[in-house]
């Protein structure tokens, strides 16, 4: 993408009235709708779904196309991206989806307690130097954010084509008490769990089985204390 087009696609992402910024000054902060995204965004009270780091936005709208009874958030701090999703559900009038254009550990900001009842990390960077484990999306640190603001046994799902990533998750997130893990697979189209939930592709996934890459898949709880 050229200079010039990013820096169009982040001017025009100012003016989408489906996308929230914490740097925005015309009343599209997403702390001003903390604990009221039903009410003031979606104007009902179904269930909100977050996909972090969404990049492009393929999952919080193919999510939003196959369960119009759900809400999507999508959240990345890439807005260049952030735009293709934004833009997509504005022109297919999917009331269903919002997006955040924020860093993820600002998250807390922007979500009350039990606001949230479900969460998806799709292909996040898997960071993968020992001294950067904290950076994952599924680290304790950002699991202690989560809890902050999703509902009681609220579910997390993880799909990425790392390896290193996903054993790295098996293992750390079978030695956390407070985590119950449901589902795991390492070759999430071989399995049984490739479903309408989760046979969605992202732009990246698409090239990576192209590849001849197996994705992954977690699916685990956050059980209630």
């Amino acid at each position: 993408m050229s200079r010039r087009r990013k820096k169009e696609k982040l001017e025009e992402l100012k003016l989408l009235h489906n996308v929230f910024s914490p740097s925005d000054t015309s009343g599209q902060n997403p702390e001003e709708l903390k604990g009221h995204w039903g009410g003031k965004v979606f104007g009902n009270t179904n269930p909100i779904v977050l996909e972090l780091g969404c990049g492009h936005g393929y999952y919080t709208v193919g999510l939003a196309r196959r369960f119009p009874d759900k809400n999507f958030i999508g959240i990345d701090v890439k807005g260049a991206r952030l735009w293709k999703g934004a833009k997509t559900s504005l022109t297919e009038e999917l009331k269903n989806t919002a997006f955040v254009h924020s860093l993820i550990e600002e998250i807390t900001d922007y979500f009350a307690s039990s606001e949230v009842s479900e969460i998806w990390v799709t292909f996040p960077d898997p960071y993968p130097q020992p001294a950067k484990e904290q950076k994952r999306l599924v680290s304790r640190r950002f699991l202690d954010l989560y809890k902050q603001f999703l509902q009681k046994n609220g579910i997390i799902h993880l799909k990425t084509d790392n390896d290193k990533l996903y054993e790295w998750a098996i293992s750390f997130l079978g030695s956390q008490a407070d985590i119950e893990v449901l589902v795991s697979t390492d070759n999430l189209y071989n399995s049984a769990f490739a479903d309408e939930l989760t046979s969605i592709k992202t732009h990246y996934e698409e090239i990576f089985l192209k590849e001849g890459k197996k994705i992954k898949y977690v699916k685990f709880r956050l059980r209630a204390e």
